[in-house]
């Protein structure tokens, strides 16, 4: 069992829950971003839906790709996390323009930088430190 005096100790059940949140985040990333890449007609049909040129598909498939490789390393997790949150924060925003269903359009950028934050939250005990939960 892992300790830090500052975040207390961290459960092998807590950072195996952490590990497995961040591994179903990363899969979908990588899987978002490939399909842009390899710029299916669904990722180019989607992004034209939203208001955007197709042009635009590929060079997101690659800012996806690299943010999730980033997030998906231990040392620049924490970097890979906060800028995947700006990522999602675009999402977001334009599916708000678009007047997209809340729950399952709007919001599931949001869902995904919940994983993306919880599962780094549940296996790294120096950001449990710096983002304490009370009791």
């Amino acid at each position: 069992m892992q300790t830090d005096t500052q975040a207390g100790p961290t459960s092998r059940t807590a950072r195996w829950a952490g590990r497995i949140i961040t591994g179903l985040a990363v899969v979908f990333l990588l899987f978002d971003g490939v399909i842009k890449v390899m710029e299916l007609d669904i990722a180019l049909e989607t992004t034209e839906r939203l208001g955007y040129p197709r042009g635009v598909v590929f060079g997101l498939g690659i800012l996806t790709l690299a943010l999730t490789v980033l997030y998906a390393i231990p040392r620049t997790s924490v970097l890979g996390a906060i800028l995947l949150t700006g990522l999602f924060g675009g999402a977001i925003a334009t599916h708000l323009r678009v007047d997209s269903p809340i729950f399952s359009h709007l919001l599931f950028a949001g869902y995904l930088g919940l994983m993306v934050w919880g599962g780094l939250f549940l296996r790294d005990a120096r950001l449990r430190a710096l983002i304490p939960l009370r009791r």
